[in-house]
């Protein structure tokens, strides 16, 4: 029995030697690190800014690669179906990923075709107005809106995303009646948004905290339980006249099933790194994002959490994928 177990316990290190090796040689090449967005948003934002340092920790280049398209299900899909599980390819997760299974019909599983490494941050969003539109405050904005139902337009990044779900959250809420207009992206919709074709945008605090900051967008609040250390004296919808109500993001890094434990423990220990770093700490707190850097358990856990909470709103809102 002795000699058996010894046995045992010789064939699984054997087994491990092979992966724990080849994840102390890793990386030896650049590795992608796809976001589910076109350039200029919050996600592709917080995905340079982490890859910048893990390519300073680890010495090979975190390449972005932007798949933009259906509230990141086109990246997803494509991610699932085709990146290999050898840590050379890893994904950016979204809100989106927690939404789109209620959303519309997946070719992917939205958890068994991951394997989630760390929730690396989250963030409020801030809501902004166009200069045009003659509401300084929330109440101001409930009264203006419900004098005009139906001819106030609000942006959003897709149809599912969190800057999607605040506005249909706050009309849920208040009883004002607004017109979506969803874009593929953040990028696009600021564009638009910058222009004046649309007065409201419920932006991911890192894309639109410097617009608020300079004045080409008047902040009006944030949409956390709480104020957002980036904007302090910027108040929270709930405490400006509207209880209850919050809405947060979030930003993961996710790996294809299969990844062998021990890269995925590389990368979790390099992004808590990163993390942890006094400049990425910077860099969050200035764009209004909060790092977390939970573990790889947690993190499946969190995301299985995500889906399950947004498939009851988004059924109770009558929100549907286009």
């Amino acid at each position: 029995m002795k000699n058996h177990l010894k046995y045992m316990m010789l064939s699984c290190v054997l087994l491990l030697t092979p992966a724990l090796t080849y994840a102390q040689q890793y990386p030896n090449k650049p590795v992608r690190f796809v976001v589910g967005f076109p350039p200029g948003g919050t996600n592709d934002i917080v995905a340079r800014a982490l890859g910048q340092k893990l390519t300073e920790q680890m010495g090979q280049q975190f390449i972005i690669e932007n798949r933009g398209g259906a509230n990141t299900a086109i990246a997803s899909e494509l991610f699932a179906k085709t990146a290999a599980p050898d840590g050379y390819t890893i994904i950016l997760n979204a809100p989106g990923h927690a939404t789109n299974p209620t959303l519309m019909k997946l070719n992917f599983d939205s958890i068994r075709d991951f394997a989630f490494i760390t929730t690396a941050a989250e963030s409020v969003n801030l809501l902004v107005a166009h200069p045009s539109l003659p509401a300084r405050n929330i109440k101001e904005l409930i009264a203006v809106s419900k004098a005009r139902p139906g001819d106030i337009f609000y942006g959003s990044s897709g149809v599912g995303t969190t800057v999607h779900l605040s506005g249909a959250l706050f009309e849920y809420l208040t009883g004002v009646k607004w017109v979506h207009v969803p874009y593929k992206g953040a990028g696009p919709a600021l564009i638009d948004m910058l222009g004046g074709q649309f007065s409201l945008y419920f932006g991911n605090m890192p894309s639109v905290i410097g617009y608020a900051r300079t004045g080409r967008l008047r902040g009006l609040a944030v949409t956390g339980a709480k104020r957002s250390l980036a904007a302090p004296d910027m108040p929270t919808i709930a405490e400006s006249g509207v209880p209850g109500y919050e809405v947060t993001t979030w930003y993961g890094v996710a790996a294809p099933a299969k990844t062998p434990r021990p890269i995925v423990d590389r990368l979790h220990s390099e992004i808590l790194r990163a993390l942890k770093s006094a400049d990425l700490q910077a860099r969050f707190k200035d764009l209004g994002a909060d790092p977390i850097g939970n573990s790889p358990e947690q993190a499946t856990t969190y995301v299985q959490n995500e889906i399950n909470k947004w498939a009851k709103v988004l059924k109770a809102a009558g929100i549907k994928g286009e």
